[in-house]
């Protein structure tokens, strides 16, 4: 979790007028009593209303709320149907964090404002991603976040399989299709790999680090610089 959102979640679980400890905050947060001393600190600093002291347990006076989030019409439309995107063709973890994104939105919209998330008639289905996929979307993004080499079995358009270690750098999405971009240490050099291809994959025991030549811009600047298909980096 980022720290960003720990300090959110803190605001909120001190909401409701009740003691709360810092072992509470701890547990339901997983991170350690140390760091929750230290963020309620920084809060503090920052003018946030919370009174209390370790060991004893922490409190929001009353009277204190977020200042509201003002979007136009546009703008709510726009993460309403990401979101929805996000949630019918995105990762499992990525599909429970955009409705929960969605629902942090309104409710810290002005209640006026709020009639605009259901009110977006943009919606999608998901008939064709399944469960095996979702889950490879969350592994190969978290490994190109942490830059973990990955190690896979992949079957090609003829149907055969091949065993590589790669170093994921990002995913697109083709409409129907998610592809992983990479640099595979197989062929020392850029690959895409169709995620509903991916047979089988582990993450390798080490990471790789940001060379030059093989990061994913690196990648785009390769694409746009290609003048024939051929000469793009092929996808496998």
């Amino acid at each position: 979790m980022r720290r960003a959102d720990r300090l959110f979640q803190i605001v909120q679980k001190l909401r409701g007028g009740r003691l709360v400890t810092a072992r509470q905050l701890a547990d339901r947060l997983e991170v350690s009593e140390r760091t929750i001393y230290r963020d309620i600190a920084d809060l503090q600093s920052t003018g946030v209303p919370i009174d209390g002291e370790a060991g004893v347990g922490y409190i929001l006076r009353e009277g204190f709320d977020l200042p509201p989030l003002m979007f136009t019409r546009d703008e709510v439309v726009a993460l309403v149907a990401g979101a929805r995107l996000i949630t019918a063709w995105g990762g499992a973890s990525m599909a429970r964090a955009a409705e929960e994104a969605i629902i942090k939105i309104g409710a810290v919209l002005p209640k006026e404002d709020r009639p605009r998330i259901t009110n977006t008639h943009i919606h999608s289905t998901s008939y064709n991603i399944s469960d095996n996929d979702r889950s490879l979307i969350d592994l190969a993004e978290n490994a190109a976040e942490q830059c973990r080499v990955l190690s896979i079995t992949y079957t090609d358009l003829d149907g055969k399989d091949s065993v590589r270690d790669i170093r994921p750098l990002g995913l697109w999405f083709w409409g129907k299709v998610w592809t992983l971009i990479s640099w595979c240490e197989l062929r020392n050099d850029f690959r895409t790999f169709r995620i509903d291809r991916i047979a089988k994959v582990e993450k390798a025991d080490r990471i790789f680090r940001q060379e030059r030549g093989k990061t994913l811009a690196d990648f785009y600047r390769r694409v746009e610089l290609s003048e024939t298909p051929d000469t793009k980096a092929r996808a496998s």
